[in-house]
C-alpha cells in the first residue's frame, strides 16, 4: 500500500505545469485587268471589207490584235488598257472590304521598353528545427510565466486505471490534486511535506517535498538545466518532449517526461517512471495561469 501510496504521490507531483497577321492577299491587280478593256471576246466588229486583212494576219500566227476602223474608215488599234495604279485602288478596296477581317497575331507578352517586372514573392523558408537549448529555454519560460496554475487533468496509473480530477498550483511547494468520484485519493503539498490522502480508508501517508520525483517544479524560479539532470530532447510533429532523471527521490532513481505542445509550449502531459518501475501518465486540458487558488486548499491537517 505504501509504494501505491508513493506511485501515486509521483504521478500527481509530475505537474509541469499554404499576324501571325494572315496578309490578305490583295486582290492581284488584274494583270492588266484580265483582259483589253476595249477588246470584248474578238475586239470591234470589223467591217466586211477588213475581214481578209484580219483573216489573213490569223492565218500567218501573228498574235497581234485585230485591227478594227472605226466608221469614218480609220484603223483603229485596239490596244490592252493598262490599268494605272490609282485606278486599281477601287478594286483593292472592294476585295479587301468583301474578304474577311484577318486574324491578328497575340500581343507580344513582352513588357514594354522600361517597364518593371514583378515577380512573385519567394516561398517563406521552412522553419529551422528546434535545438536542445531553445527548448529548454521556452520550457523554463512556461513555468517561470507565472507561479500560479490551474488545470483539468486526467491520470492514467501504471495499473492501467483512469481517474480525472482538478489540479491548483501555487509555487512555492504548494499543490493539491482533487480527484474526482469514484477515486478516494488526494493529494496535498503545504510547501514543506506531501501528504497523500485516501479518503475511503481515512489515512494520510507524509512525505518530504524533496523526495518527490517533481520537486524542482516547486521552486519559485525553474531552471532546468540546472535544476535537474536532462538526458535528451526530441523535437517532433506531436510535441516536444524533455526527457529527466532525478537519482534523489524517496526508493531510488525517477525518470521524468516533460513533453509540450510544438507551438504553444504549453505541458500537455507529463509521465514519471518510479523506482519500482510503475509508471504514471498525467494529461493536462483547459490550462489557466492566472487565476489564484485559494491558500485553504494547500493546508494538511496533520
Amino acid at each position: 500500500m505504501k509504494y501505491a501510496s508513493l506511485a501515486a504521490l509521483i504521478a500527481a507531483l509530475s505537474f509541469a505545469v499554404p499576324a501571325a497577321a494572315a496578309n490578305v492577299a490583295r486582290a492581284a491587280r488584274p494583270s492588266q485587268t484580265s483582259a483589253p478593256a476595249a477588246v470584248d471576246s474578238g475586239a470591234i466588229e470589223a467591217k466586211p471589207g477588213e475581214a481578209k486583212v484580219a483573216e489573213g494576219k490569223v492565218a500567218e500566227g501573228k498574235s497581234k490584235s485585230a485591227e478594227a476602223k472605226p466608221a469614218d474608215g480609220k484603223a483603229v488599234d485596239a490596244k490592252p488598257v493598262d490599268a494605272k495604279p490609282g485606278e486599281a485602288k477601287p478594286a483593292d478596296a472592294a476585295a479587301q472590304k468583301g474578304a474577311k477581317p484577318a486574324a491578328q497575331a497575340p500581343a507580344p507578352t513582352t513588357a514594354p521598353s522600361g517597364a518593371v517586372n514583378i515577380l512573385p514573392a519567394p516561398a517563406a523558408a521552412p522553419e529551422p528545427p528546434l535545438s536542445r537549448a531553445e527548448a529548454l529555454k521556452r520550457a523554463n519560460a512556461f513555468f517561470n510565466a507565472s507561479p500560479v496554475m490551474t488545470a483539468d487533468f486526467v491520470q492514467i496509473g501504471g495499473d492501467g486505471k483512469r481517474s480525472e480530477g482538478r489540479l491548483h498550483v501555487q509555487r512555492a511547494g504548494r499543490v493539491r490534486f482533487e480527484y474526482a468520484q469514484p477515486a478516494t485519493m488526494e493529494v496535498v503539498a503545504d510547501g514543506a511535506q506531501v501528504a497523500v490522502r485516501d479518503r475511503k480508508l481515512n489515512t494520510q501517508d507524509l512525505y518530504f517535498i524533496t523526495q518527490t520525483p517533481l520537486k524542482f517544479l516547486m521552486k519559485d524560479k525553474i531552471d532546468l538545466e540546472k535544476d535537474v539532470t536532462v538526458e535528451d530532447v526530441k523535437v517532433e510533429d506531436l510535441g516536444v518532449t524533455i526527457f529527466i532523471e532525478d537519482k534523489a527521490t524517496f526508493g531510488g532513481t525517477s525518470h521524468v517526461r516533460l513533453i509540450f505542445d510544438p507551438k504553444s509550449f504549453k505541458l500537455k502531459q507529463w509521465q514519471v517512471s518510479d523506482p519500482q518501475g510503475y509508471e504514471t501518465l498525467i494529461s493536462l486540458f483547459n490550462i489557466d495561469q492566472a487565476k489564484i487558488p485559494d491558500a485553504a486548499l494547500f493546508k494538511i491537517n496533520k
